[in-house]
């Protein structure tokens, strides 16, 4: 599998925000994943997996500090974004691990430093314990990692699982008003200034039609909510040098699974922002930023 790549410059030269532009591409799986590339080309990489529901864009405020140094690469997940949104391929979890590497692959990597939030740290953490020789440096942040949700969404997410995996719970859900109800989770950030309307949109509102929200099922019907007890198990074994960023007001998830995280995770160093929620990289940049900055400065 082979990058197919046009020079675009880092993301200031091309428009002045970092993650806009055109993206380079990449075939994984026979699908084209889309992914931007800030920093020097012969620095050491960085790959940034985002979380749900949203793109690269989430790391709009990183990738200018990181790419002063590093390499960093910032692609729009398979199913998601820019990305192509292949119904016959399945997004279950241990392919979707296996995918980041199929991608580093294609982009002829072969170590990293692997940084994500929510879904993102999930992929980041599975893969890292599968494929420890091709991690130098891991940082999970907000994410549900090796446990799950807090009961009130775990309770949601379960249902769309459910949804999904039924034909016709799956037709008439269609017509539910999945971007009204995804946008509600980003109305304070929205209304503090922390997110602009036009990122907001290029998360949610390709939910509208039809094929979107089918698009939506698709994935949770290979999704599952349970915890991972392999993941906790295998945990101790993680040798690399490991950052915990969390937002301790995060409702989705539990301030505990950055602990237990912390405690299992023999190399972790744990940075706890206590009036952050789930969505610090937003909210809190530089926060966020400098615990990744340190984490770089780290011997592998």
């Amino acid at each position: 599998m082979h990058a197919q790549e046009t020079d675009l410059g880092t993301h200031e030269e091309r428009d002045g925000r970092a993650g806009e532009g055109a993206p380079r591409t990449a075939v994984v799986d026979g699908a084209r994943v889309a992914y931007w590339q800030a920093g020097p080309p012969d620095g050491e990489p960085i790959l940034l997996l985002h979380g749900y529901p949203a793109n690269h864009l989430c790391w709009r405020h990183q990738i200018p500090a990181l790419a002063r140094t590093h390499r960093v690469i910032a692609p729009d997940l398979l199913g998601w974004g820019a990305s192509d949104h292949p119904f016959h391929l399945s997004f279950d979890y241990d392919t979707e691990v296996a995918r980041v590497g199929r991608l580093l692959d294609a982009l002829g990597i072969d170590s990293v430093n692997l940084f994500g939030h929510d879904y993102g740290g999930f992929l980041a953490l599975g893969f890292t314990q599968t494929h420890p020789g091709r991690v130098r440096r891991l940082a999970l942040l907000n994410s549900r990692a090796h446990a799950s949700f807090t009961t009130p969404w775990y309770t949601v997410f379960t249902l769309l699982t459910l949804t999904g995996r039924a034909p016709a719970l799956r037709v008439a859900a269609r017509r539910l008003p999945f971007t009204a109800l995804h946008r509600s989770a980003f109305k304070p950030l929205l209304r503090d200034g922390h997110l602009d309307e036009a990122t907001l949109a290029s998360y949610t509102d390709w939910m509208r039609t039809t094929e979107g929200s089918h698009r939506l099922l698709h994935f949770f019907s290979h999704y599952r909510t349970a915890p991972r007890p392999e993941l906790r198990h295998r945990a101790a074994g993680i040798t690399c040098p490991t950052a915990i960023v969390w937002g301790r007001q995060d409702t989705y998830l539990s301030p505990r699974i950055a602990t237990d995280l912390a405690a299992r995770i023999p190399t972790a160093e744990l940075t706890m922002l206590d009036d952050a929620g789930h969505w610090l990289l937003d909210s809190h940049p530089d926060t966020a930023t400098a615990a990744l900055s340190h984490l770089l400065t780290r011997p592998t």
